[in-house]
This record gives C-alpha cells, sequence and structure tokens, in this order.
C-alpha cells in the first residue's frame, strides 16, 4: 500500500478522499499540458485581465469625476464597471498564478472564497442590468416622469437593493453548496471554482437538495429577463411611435448599449447553465465558462464607449490630462 501511494503521489491520494470533512484544498481544472502552452495561457489571461481593469477602471474615472456623466444610467454603469472589475478579479488572478507556476491547487476557504464573491459579483450585475432597462423603460415611455421616478435616492436606493440581492443570494448559494458532502474527491473540472463543477463531486443524495435551490434561482433569473423584453417591448413601441428621426436615432442610441451588455450577458448564461448534461464536457465547460465569466467583464466597456459620445468626450478629456501630467 505504501508503494501504491508513493507511486500515485499526493495529488492522487487527495482526489480519492472519501468525504468533504477531510478535504483541505481543491485541484483546479489545469489549462495546459505543456509548459509552452502554460506560459502562453499565462500572457493571454494577463492581456485579458489588463484590458479589462484599463476599460472599467477608465469608465469607473471618468463617469465619478466628470459633471456630464451624472445621469441615473451614468450612475448605473458605474456600478456595473465596478461589479465587472470584482468579478473579473475573482476568477482571473488565480487562474493566471496557476498558469505561471504550474499549480492547480486552492485551498478550501479560498474556493469557497471564490464562489461566494463570484455569484455575488454575477448576481448583482443581473440586477443592475435589469435596472438600466427600467431606466430606459421611463426615459423614453415616461419622460415627464422621469425626474420624480429616477431621482438620486430612488437610483442610490435600487442599486443598494441590488448589492444586498447579490450578496443574500450568495451567502445562501455558497452555505448550501459547500454544507453538501463531498464523496468524489477534490477535483474540479474548471479553472475556477464554479458551483455546478463542485455540486458534481458531492454525493447523490445530497444532489437533489441543489437542484431545488437551482430551480429557484432558474425562476428568479427568468422573472428578470421577462421584465427585460417586457421593457424593450414597451421602449421599441414608443421608439417607433416617434414623429421624428433623429428622435427615434437618439433614443435607439442610448438603447443599444444596454441591450448588447444584456444580450451578452444572458446568452452566455444559458447556454453555461442551460445546455443538455448530455453535451458537457470538460473542454466545452471550460470555453464555455470562459465566455461568460471573462468576456462580459472585458467587453462591456467598449461597448458602453461605443455609443455613448458623452463618455467618449469624458475619456479623452481624462486621456488629456494625464498625458499634460506626465510631461
Amino acid at each position: 500500500v505504501g508503494l501504491v501511494k508513493s507511486v500515485l503521489g499526493p495529488g492522487a491520494q487527495r482526489q480519492q478522499m472519501p468525504n468533504s470533512s477531510s478535504i483541505s484544498e481543491f485541484l483546479l481544472l489545469a489549462l495546459a499540458d505543456t509548459r509552452q502552452l502554460q506560459l502562453l495561457h499565462f500572457w493571454l489571461l494577463l492581456g485579458i485581465y489588463l484590458a479589462a481593469l484599463l476599460g472599467n477602471g477608465l469608465i469607473s474615472t471618468a463617469v465619478a469625476c466628470h459633471h456630464r456623466l451624472h445621469s441615473p444610467m451614468d450612475f448605473f454603469l458605474l456600478n456595473l464597471a465596478l461589479l465587472d472589475l470584482g468579478c473579473i478579479s475573482t476568477t482571473l488572478p488565480k487562474a493566471m498564478a496557476n498558469a505561471l507556476w504550474d499549480t492547480r491547487d486552492i485551498s478550501y476557504a479560498g474556493c469557497a472564497a471564490q464562489t461566494f464573491l463570484f455569484v455575488f459579483l454575477i448576481s448583482a450585475e443581473y440586477c443592475i442590468l435589469t435596472i438600466m432597462s427600467y431606466d430606459r423603460y421611463v426615459a423614453i415611455c415616461k419622460p415627464l416622469h422621469y425626474g420624480t421616478l429616477m431621482d438620486s435616492r430612488a437610483c442610490a436606493t435600487m442599486a443598494a437593493a441590488a448589492w444586498a440581492t447579490g450578496i443574500l443570494y450568495s451567502l445562501l448559494h455558497t452555505a448550501n453548496t459547500f454544507s453538501t458532502p463531498l464523496c468524489h474527491g477534490n477535483a474540479v473540472d474548471q479553472f475556477f471554482c464554479e458551483t455546478a463543477q463542485i455540486l458534481k463531486l458531492s454525493c447523490s443524495g445530497f444532489y437533489l437538495r441543489e437542484f431545488g435551490f437551482t430551480v429557484f434561482s432558474v425562476l428568479i433569473f427568468f422573472a428578470c429577463f421577462i421584465f427585460i423584453v417586457v421593457s424593450y417591448v414597451q421602449i421599441f413601441r414608443a421608439v417607433l411611435r416617434m414623429p421624428c428621426e433623429q428622435g427615434r436615432h437618439k433614443a435607439f442610441s442610448t438603447c443599444l448599449p444596454h441591450l448588447a451588455v444584456v444580450s451578452l450577458f444572458v446568452s452566455t448564461g444559458m447556454v453555461a447553465y442551460l445546455k443538455p448534461p448530455s453535451v458537457s464536457t470538460p473542454p466545452l465547460d471550460l470555453v464555455v465558462s470562459f465566455l461568460y465569466s471573462v468576456v462580459p467583464p472585458a467587453v462591456n466597456p467598449l461597448i458602453y464607449s461605443m455609443r455613448n459620445q458623452v463618455l467618449k468626450d469624458a475619456l479623452r478629456k481624462l486621456f488629456g490630462d494625464l498625458l499634460l501630467r506626465h510631461q
């Protein structure tokens, strides 16, 4: 037995652990088998991470400092940028460290913290996107009441509710996940601690308990999705009734960035969590998780800055001020 243990090594011993009480760490999925590919993945992830930090950081700074970017939509855009920064910072740094140092392990507490933060940030971001659709609905369909319905106090209350909802949901989700006994080792088939992959390690009898919570989550997801769809149906009806073509163009230009971000967020999330189990494979799961956890935070700043002239002017002024200070 001792000879077998020495041949298999500590990684294999950890994967044979019978229950969660003896697990002190998890093994994340290796992005590559060769050292050259690992370093290539590190530099690729580093480039994406720096681009996301730069884009979301510039938007946050511009909205916070520029006096023309203090509308309710800009306030929610600031919240979205902060959530994107947190989301991509929860997953990529550990993946980059593992690729750089050729490691796979993450502590049990670290895995729980990563799961909590990721679920919290994703949930709060979805709530913010739902609120932003309501903001566009009020701005276009009820313009005379916009100042009353979307005043600073109402915006702060809605943003606080979105963050609080994310925290509460993540607490329940994380507690439910990590209270489930694990009977299938500690190897997670993902580059971060994703709830679905951790639950695959759970004992079969306890998986049904999480299934009920998942159904509840899907119902909430679709409730928000239906709210967004209904809001945009009303928006498009109101826009198409506008007599002035310039007014229609302006209304569409304020909605298209948000609609593009929502479409990217919802489509990648649906592919990740609603795809049939029969087509689920580690490489496919890795690609899909990358699409919904990394791509939106990196692309969202580009989407919003393309159609927002005031934001582009603020970013140019911000860049100009930075260049002047370094001259």
